[in-house]
């Protein structure tokens, strides 16, 4: 089926994938009329698209300020992981045995972007994939803990694009994650949940 797309969607999504991309620095203003010039809209409609990424929290809007991306520091990130950590160790256990279809079927779509493709793609199927798992254990009250993580996660993810200049290590990281948990391997699983986890960050990039 084809869906007709707003010019509010359509912006909100190529602005979406500029800060995913790592395209507009943290801090970096987007003021509504420069945007409307060079995108050709009407400034109400980028008003609401910058309106739908503050909601996503990835833009922060202040009183006579415009919007802008907000700083995500190295110790934000590192504060970050220390909260998701038990998080997803709890996922771990709850699916130890199981196949997420969910899960597999972001796995390969990263897996098949291109070499070309924007980061913002790969950090789409890479929250795709961590979503899908935490639904698979059916607890409302961890998908709630882990969406009030989503956006930092997103935004923090935007680094990882020096870290990971070959797609394909990401793309194996979580083939090994996948198949542990799939397999009954629990400790495999947190093992691996634990080296993903623990990220550089790309500090020496700073």
């Amino acid at each position: 089926m084809i869906r007709s797309v707003s010019a509010v969607e359509a912006l909100a999504q190529e602005l979406r994938s500029r800060v995913l991309s790592g395209e507009v620095a943290a801090g970096t203003p987007l003021p509504e009329q420069e945007i409307a010039a060079m995108y050709g809209v009407a400034r109400p409609t980028v008003r609401e698209a910058l309106a739908v990424l503050v909601h996503e929290g990835l833009l922060r809007r202040e009183r006579n300020r415009s919007a802008y991306v907000p700083e995500v520091t190295i110790s934000d990130l590192d504060d970050l992981m220390y909260v998701r950590r038990p998080l997803e160790d709890l996922m771990a256990r709850a699916v130890n045995g199981r196949r997420v279809p969910g899960a597999e079927a972001a796995l390969e779509r990263m897996a098949a972007l291109p070499s070309d493709a924007a980061w913002a793609e790969s950090v789409a199927e890479h929250m795709a994939l961590h979503e899908a798992l935490i639904e698979a254990v059916g607890s409302p009250r961890l998908e709630r803990l882990y969406r009030a993580l989503a956006a930092e996660t997103r935004l923090g993810l935007v680094r990882l694009k020096e870290v990971y200049t070959e797609r394909d290590v990401l793309v194996s990281e979580h083939r090994e994650l996948l198949d542990a948990i799939a397999e009954g391997k629990e400790d495999v699983a947190l093992a691996a949940i634990a080296d993903h986890l623990s990220h550089s960050w790309g500090q020496g990039l700073t």
